[in-house]
């Protein structure tokens, strides 16, 4: 008999029932999905592990590199090209297709954007994403005669949630947004994990994150891992232990044309999950590098590849 009480069963219960019971609905890629709205998966961190799926193999280095990229507040996909991160170029390349109808490709375009800076800002920028909301919140002050100007810097979401988090740590204000609803049209992708909010008590720092749209085939291996490296770090950066991740989606969804990703991945038994540490302790939590990231015993089965929707 399997043990089902391995974490990852939840994620697992969640693809297939979504593929069994999903609502068959038309989506703006015109792909098509199988959706149900609201759901929920809680997982535990306090033991030091992090839910890295087993049942396909997911590149962390790849997810560590992304959150970085957010951190610094960039919003232009060339360091992560630099870098072989490929996840954000999928928008810009079509964008440049239907402007310029040449037929490039991925490979060369991603090419491009690395050698040449000026063609990079001119195609590789998503507009105000996740680093822009997350560090530089817009911001406008009185300039006189009824004007107003936009502060440059704008909100800094994360100092201040480090800040709060330490000076206040029941507070029920300890959030990070990144839906916008005055830039949202500006970007290439809306934000599809809009919102964190942090819990500490018995000091322990729990996250929520909430999506108001998931692709659970691809994302959410991401965007659960990505929550729990938030956690882990701000954690660190506030003296603080970890506690559990909650998830919350909306729009809950797999495509059409994952159906061999699903019948492949929930036919797999679960491995242990890794062990995430750290190196070092930065400065800042603006400070960390891909090195700090230490993931020890990370056993997962082969990816499985399956189309992206753009």
């Amino acid at each position: 008999m399997l043990d089902r009480t391995h974490p990852e069963y939840s994620y697992l219960d969640l693809l297939d029932r979504l593929w069994r019971d999903g609502v068959r609905r038309q989506d703006r890629t015109g792909t098509g999905t199988r959706a149900l709205f609201g759901q929920s998966l809680r997982f535990d961190l306090t033991d030091g592990t992090v839910p890295l799926l087993t049942t396909k193999r997911v590149s962390w280095k790849t997810i560590v590199r992304e959150l970085l990229w957010f951190l610094r507040g960039e919003t232009n996909i060339r360091p992560l090209v630099q870098e072989g991160v490929t996840i954000w170029t999928d928008w810009p390349l079509e964008r440049y297709r239907k402007a310029t109808g040449e037929a490039i490709t991925q490979r060369d375009f991603e090419a491009r954007i690395v050698a040449d800076a000026d063609f990079a800002a001119a195609w590789g920028d998503l507009g105000p994403v996740y680093g822009a909301q997350w560090r530089h919140w817009p911001r406008y002050e009185p300039a006189g005669d009824g004007l107003y100007r936009r502060d440059p810097e704008g909100i800094d979401q994360i100092a201040r949630l480090v800040r709060d988090i330490r000076a206040n740590p029941t507070s029920r204000r300890l959030m990070l947004a990144g839906w916008n609803v005055a830039e949202v049209d500006r970007m290439a992708l809306p934000p599809c994990h809009t919102t964190y909010q942090y819990f500490v008590a018995e000091g322990r720092l729990s996250g929520l994150l909430h999506q108001r749209s998931c692709d659970v085939g691809l994302g959410l291996p991401y965007n659960l891992m990505t929550a729990s490296l938030l956690i882990r770090m701000l954690a660190q950066q506030c003296d603080l232990l970890p506690g559990e991740l909650h998830w919350f989606g909306g729009d809950v969804h797999v495509y059409e044309n994952h159906g061999e990703l699903v019948e492949t991945q929930t036919a797999r038994v679960p491995k242990p999950w890794p062990r995430l540490d750290f190196a070092r302790r930065p400065d800042s939590i603006l400070d960390y590098r891909l090195e700090d990231f230490v993931i020890a015993g990370y056993e997962a089965y082969p990816a499985i590849a399956a189309p992206i929707a753009v």
